[in-house]
């Protein structure tokens, strides 16, 4: 169920926007639809998602119809600002959005397009646990319009997938693949390293795996260890031991190796793809601090540097439509110093760059010395953009502070 929504100003019952909010009405504009249902709660996971003992009077049956009054109330709140726009990209996230029914994913994806309009050739991502994707349910989806499916198979290895609390089999991923392609959809897998127990042996098995599968795109994250989930739990009272720093640094090198000889480009820390068109334009509009609505429980959403988040359970999230209320359940509008930090922490960690002409005066002159450190590349800061290294990537967040403390 994740942790505690963050605190903020109350949110107007209605969803109106503030009068003088800056809007564009022509920048990029992107929907999420969070589907907050998992058969199983991974023992890592900090994601607003709910079991079926966890539900408590909301319906997974009903949920659609549900989600599908938030996006009419949006479509009214964005008219009576002047912000509606065709949608850019839309990204189905959870959660397993594939324990819904295609149909229900699909009476969603049209519920926001018949609300916004989508541009041609816009990327819509429904993302999918290995055990819930057949060809019946792809090519339906398919049918709907999704484009592209993004496939959670972390790992490659049982013992590892068990550390994590991942049910499916490797087997499986297999064949999800194979059905996404059947239906014409670009695929991209979804990997985790150092799981307790995982040798580097064990992740280069999956990373060769997940080759040989011959995705477009691969995400690989590190696992990070979340409070009040159950591996901090097991972590805590000494039954699995706590992820290795440097043992993490040599998986991700040799993921950044193995990635790039098959010809894959990084574009952003965690993310890899065969070509520019393959990456994830969704994530990017994220990273680039784009406009999008977040719909369902829990969900965040962004116009205009204006942000909010709605109710975290899916019951209370029904209620609160039930009675023709927006289910938004605070707000914040960060201020300049906080937005400067959002910008570097996201755009630092993308291969295009951060623009230096971004960075405050009284910092611009430490980029000298994280160049001289081999954190950021000196030809590029020439050019007028911070772009990490290779040992830039892996010490991230120490780039972040040096450009902001």
């Amino acid at each position: 169920m994740g942790g505690p929504l963050p605190d903020g100003d109350p949110a107007p019952s209605d969803g109106a926007l503030p009068a003088d909010l800056p809007i564009d009405p022509e920048a990029p504009f992107s929907a999420y639809l969070h589907v907050p249902f998992c058969r199983v709660r991974c023992g890592y996971c900090d994601f607003n998602t709910y079991t079926a003992t966890e539900l408590r009077g909301a319906r997974q049956d009903a949920y659609a119809d549900t989600l599908l009054e938030e996006v009419a109330l949006s479509r009214t709140v964005l008219a009576e600002a002047d912000a509606l726009r065709p949608l850019d990209t839309v990204f189905f996230g959870g959660g397993t959005p594939t324990l819904l029914p295609a149909g229900d994913l699909g009476r969603m994806l049209h519920g926001v397009v018949d609300a916004f309009g989508i541009r041609p050739g816009a990327e819509v991502t429904v993302e999918a646990n290995p055990d819930t994707v057949t060809p019946a349910v792809v090519t339906e989806l398919a049918a709907s319009g999704v484009t592209r499916m993004s496939i959670g198979m972390q790992s490659a290895v049982p013992h590892v997938l068990a550390a994590l609390d991942r049910t499916h089999r490797p087997e499986n991923v297999r064949t999800a693949v194979a059905a996404a392609r059947e239906a014409g959809l670009d695929v991209s897998l979804d990997l985790i390293y150092g799981a307790p127990g995982e040798s580097l042996a064990d992740w280069e098995r999956s990373l060769g795996a997940a080759l040989e599968l011959d995705p477009d795109h691969i995400s690989a994250y590190a696992l990070i260890i979340e409070d009040g989930t159950k591996l901090a739990r097991q972590i805590r009272r000494g039954e699995v031991p706590a992820p290795d720093d440097d043992l993490q640094a040599d998986m991700y090198e040799l993921a950044d190796a193995r990635l790039a000889a098959a010809g894959f480009s990084w574009y952003e820390v965690s993310n890899w793809a065969r070509t520019p068109e393959q990456r994830s334009a969704h994530n990017r509009a994220y990273w680039r601090g784009a406009d999008w609505w977040g719909f369902g429980p829990g969900a965040h959403s962004h116009i205009a540097g204006l942000r909010w988040w709605n109710v975290k359970h899916p019951a209370a999230y029904a209620q609160r439509l039930d009675r023709r209320l927006s289910p938004a359940a605070a707000r914040e509008r960060p201020d300049a110093d906080a937005r400067d930090l959002e910008r570097i922490l996201l755009r630092s960690r993308m291969a295009e760059g951060l623009p230096v002409d971004l960075l405050r005066p009284s910092v611009r002159p430490r980029v000298a010395g994280l160049i001289a450190d081999g954190l950021v590349d000196g030809a590029a800061a020439v050019s007028g953009a911070l772009v990490l290294t290779l040992r830039g990537r892996l010490l991230a967040d120490a780039v972040v502070r040096a450009l902001t403390d």
